[in-house]
């Protein structure tokens, strides 16, 4: 693998000057900095706008008896201008807004406030982020087992503007679910593809 290996690191990147000239829900930082060249030298001061989010969870419920998962709809503002639809269908997810919480705990609170929903076991499926050109925000995805019998509904913080559909489909269509567009999120599509990977492993583990 050394080929692969980045020829640098956070050592060879010199920040000027970091400010936040916006901070609201989220936080906007302006960078400006250097960092070094591949043919040996150093870049001129470059000027970079920052997303700044807490590290975020995510979470694909799967019930192995029933052979179902589940997933929950919501308003996006950033789908506005890409669908006819702005309602998204995605994840239970939620972001680390609370010091040394634990990235398990966060995700089991959020399917209760999302969902209703109490997780047992859970496995990790992916670690990315989502746009390093512009976020420094980080993504973890996990599988959860959970009993989805009587689940679905309406759900969410009233408090924090949710109002959030939990429906529940069977693991059997997941190949239409990403043929329907409908699933258009990079955390979705990369839950879903891993389980149509690695979906009937933990469906035989978890079942008994």
């Amino acid at each position: 693998m050394k080929d692969i290996e980045p020829r640098f690191d956070a050592s060879d990147v010199e920040v000027i000057e970091r400010e936040a000239p916006f901070q609201g829900f989220f936080r906007v930082d302006r960078l400006r900095l250097r960092h070094r060249l591949y043919n040996g030298g150093w870049s001129g001061e470059i000027q970079r706008e920052l997303f700044v989010r807490h590290r975020a969870v995510a979470v694909l419920p799967f019930d192995p008896q029933r052979n179902e998962l589940l997933l929950v709809e919501q308003f996006r503002v950033g789908a506005l201008d890409w669908r006819d639809s702005p309602w998204c269908l995605e994840l239970i997810a939620g972001i680390a807004d609370k010091d040394g919480e634990a990235a398990t705990d966060l995700v089991r609170r959020e399917a209760q406030e999302e969902a209703g929903l109490a997780l047992a076991d859970m496995v990790p499926i992916s670690e990315y982020m989502p746009s390093p050109g512009g976020s420094d925000e980080r993504l973890t995805i996990y599988l959860a087992r959970a009993d989805l019998s009587g689940a679905g509904g309406v759900f969410g913080a009233a408090d924090e503007g949710e109002d959030i559909r939990a429906l529940v489909v069977s693991a059997d269509r997941i190949t239409e679910l990403l043929a329907s567009g409908r699933v258009d999120n990079a955390a979705s599509q990369i839950a879903l593809y891993w389980f149509q990977l690695h979906g009937e492993e933990w469906r035989r583990r978890w079942a008994g």
